[in-house]
This record gives C-alpha cells, structure tokens and sequence, in this order.
C-alpha cells in the first residue's frame, strides 16, 4: 500500500513537472520569438533612420555647397561692379573684351567682309577672255551693254561712286559675245565675280554654260546655286561653308565667287574658302549664266554684281619665270585709283611667294602698270605706289628685302589696245622681272 502511494505521488510530481517544462518551453520560445521581433523591428529602424539621416545629410550637403557657390559667385559679382579687388577687374576685361569680339565678329557678318586670304590659292588665268565691272561710262538706268538678257530686269547702277549691274526683278543674263553659240570656255580657265545679296535675300545661281545661245545637254544641268554660306554643285549637293552659320550676312554683304577648271578638275570658292573641289567634273563647261531668281526690288531684295572676269588660264609661274625671265599678273587687284590691296590678290601673292621661299635664287623687281584712264602724271604715281605695296607684303610675308625692287611705269608699256574693257584688263597688271 505504502509502495502504491509513493508511486502515485512520484507520477503527481512527474506530471507537475512535465507540465511546468512544457509551460517553460512555451514561454522560452515566445519569449525568442518576442526578441527576434524586436530585434528585426530594431533593425529596420535604424536601417530607415541611417537611411534617412543619408539622404538629408546629402541635401544639406548640396545646400551648403549650392549657398557657397552662390556667396562665391555674388562676391564675384559684387567684384566686378565695384572693381575691389584685382581678380574682379580682371573678370569684367574679360567680359568686356569678350562683348568686344562678338560685336566685332557680328559686325563684320553684317558688312562688307573683311577677309584673311592667306590660305586662298586661286590664281586668275592670265588671258582675258571677258571683263565687266561694269565700266564708268555705262549710263545709269540702263541695260549693260556687256551683257545679253534672256529673262528678268536688270539695269546699270552705281554705289559708293561705282557702277554695278542691278538685278530688280529676277534677271538671267549671259556676256554678249561674238562667238557665244559656240564653246567659249577653254580647257583651262577661271571665272570671278562679286555679288551682293540683301537682308532676307535668297541664293544667286551660276551656269557653266549659255542658257540662252548652248541649249544642249539639258536645262539646268551645270547649275550651281551660291548663298554667302554655302554652294549647291551638280550631283555634289549642299557643301557648308565652315566658318559661316545662318547669322552670317542677315542683314546683307558682298561675296566674292571664284571659279577654278583644270581639264576637267573644278574648284569653287566662296571668298577665301574652297566649298568644291571635284577631279573629275563629268559636264563640259562651255559658257556662262547668271541668273539671281529671287531678285525683287519692289520687295526690297535687290541683288548687285560686279567685277566679272572670264580668263583662260596660262603657264606656271616657275616656268613663265624661267621661259621669259618675267610673269605677268592681272589677278594683283586694288581698290579704284588707290594702292590698297583687294582681298582676292593674295592668291597670285602667295604663289610669287610660294616660288621665291623655294627657289631662293630668284629675285624680282615689282613693276606696276595702268590702263590710259586719267592723266600720265597720275597713272605714273599709282603705278609706282602699286607696286611698292605689293613689294612691301612680300616683305612682310618673309621674303628678304634685298631680293625684291618696285618701280611703276604708268600707262607707258601697253600689252594691248585701251579700246575695249578686256584690253583694259590686260593692261593694268603687276610684272614680276628677275633681276
């Protein structure tokens, strides 16, 4: 009996104890899980606040630096209006010079433009096939008489004492020749023009042929279209000048055109920049057109040339030094009844000089020649003047002063008749004799 009870009590206190363990277990467990919430919970909140606490250090940092920027930059700014210190005033000459440039620059595009050539290797052919200016004698208000017209209004008038040829409305015209049905451009020439296009003005389109007098081989198929920043060449497309955008010329310029044909190699330059350069051009040239289509004086666009040539083209200047001791250049330009030098002579400057730099042996006196226009006295001094100014660029350019002599002989030495503007042409010209 005793054994019974002390069995009964020992399973009691058995199953006391297992039911304590398994409550014990239960709160250990819950207790872990307790913690391991909260130890997540903990977790994640700081990871929030450093998350946080990043991204408003970031925007405090960015704050900082945005308000040290701006007290720079107003100290800056307070520099240059009060000039306190020498990095301010050296700031506003910067400005200023800057403002400076691009006046100057902005200027330039919307005037008459002044051009550094010293890269521009078109050299004029030496035999005058066509010149027109047109001449002072033209009456004002009429049609030139150097020319044919096919369609359009194109009268003579004069700018700045000048004669040019107008184009009012439209206007095509082609050089009245005798032969001009026939293949007047040679194998080897050059053609030069300028022409003005107003403020708003369109493009100015050249043939390479006589729309008028050669109607074969189609249409309009040598027609190259110009404006003061690009060409539009047969089946070569746009070409874009490189130092021009839409800006340039808004309000209206002069630019000068040069054409270059070499059996069968062309080039095309705007002003001192060769746009086209094709090797082999598979049209013939045969003639000329001008033709500035949108020219409209009742809407205020009046296109302006002058200064026309056509000239075929001559031997090298090495070879004409050394076959007649001299070279002869109707290319050298300046202005009317001065000594100051067109833009577009120094094509034929940088050839003389091309050959003096590589043939060191050679040396020239400079000689200036006139047509008979005005008195002897006066074509005398400008011959003269002409000549020391184109001696005097070679100098400057590098070629030693003890290789080179100037001299003018006025009107004294013709190469042709003074009856006719291309024998005009032939006749003002600078010699270039080895001595």
């Amino acid at each position: 009996m005793k054994q019974k009870l002390l069995l009964l009590t020992i399973l009691f206190f058995a199953a006391i104890l297992s039911t304590n363990a398994q409550i014990s277990l239960k709160r250990v467990l819950n207790n872990s899980k307790e913690r391991a919430e909260n130890k997540i919970e903990n977790r994640l909140e700081n990871k929030i606040d450093n998350t946080v606490d990043n991204a408003l250090d970031d925007v405090e940092g960015k704050n900082r630096k945005d308000k040290k920027k701006k007290d720079k930059d107003s100290e800056e700014e307070s520099n240059e209006m009060i000039g306190s210190d020498n990095g301010g005033q050296e700031n506003q000459e910067d400005n200023n010079n800057q403002n400076t440039t691009t006046e100057n620059n902005q200027k330039q595009a919307n005037a008459s433009p002044t051009v550094v050539w010293n890269k521009f290797d078109f050299v004029p052919g030496d035999k005058i096939i066509f010149e027109d200016s047109p001449l002072a004698s033209e009456e004002n208000g009429e049609f030139p008489s150097r020319w044919d017209l096919i369609q359009g209004q194109v009268e003579i008038g004069n700018i700045n004492g000048e004669n040019v040829l107008m184009f009012l409305d439209g206007g095509e015209i082609i050089p009245y020749m005798e032969n001009s049905s026939e293949d007047y451009l040679p194998e080897v020439f050059t053609i030069e023009f300028d022409y003005y296009t107003p403020k708003d003005g369109n493009r100015l389109s050249f043939y390479l042929k006589d729309k008028k007098n050669q109607s074969r081989n189609g249409e309009n198929v040598q027609e190259f279209e110009v404006t003061p920043v690009r060409i539009d060449a047969p089946k070569l497309g746009s070409v874009e000048h490189p130092n021009r955008d839409y800006k340039y010329c808004e309000n209206g310029c002069w630019v000068h055109v040069s054409i270059a044909y070499t059996n069968g190699k062309l080039k095309v330059y705007l002003d001192d920049t060769r746009l086209v350069n094709i090797p082999h051009y598979e049209y013939k040239p045969t003639g000329f057109t001008l033709y500035p289509y949108f020219a409209s004086a009742k809407d205020n666009k009046t296109f302006y040339v002058k200064n026309v040539r056509i000239a075929e083209g001559g031997v090298k200047y090495y070879d004409r030094a050394m076959q007649d001791g001299k070279i002869v250049v109707n290319g050298i330009r300046f202005d009317i009844g001065k000594a100051t030098l067109k833009p577009e002579s120094m094509g034929p400057i940088n050839e003389i000089y091309s050959l003096m730099n590589k043939n060191p042996e050679i040396n020239f006196s400079v000689e200036g020649h006139t047509d008979s226009d005005g008195d002897d006295a006066t074509n005398q001094k400008l011959s003269e003047e002409r000549a020391k100014t184109v001696m005097n660029k070679l100098i400057e350019m590098g070629i030693d002063k003890s290789r080179l002599k100037s001299q003018g002989f006025g009107e004294s030495k013709p190469l042709n008749e003074n009856t006719s503007a291309e024998g005009k042409a032939q006749n003002r010209r600078v010699e270039f004799v080895k001595f």
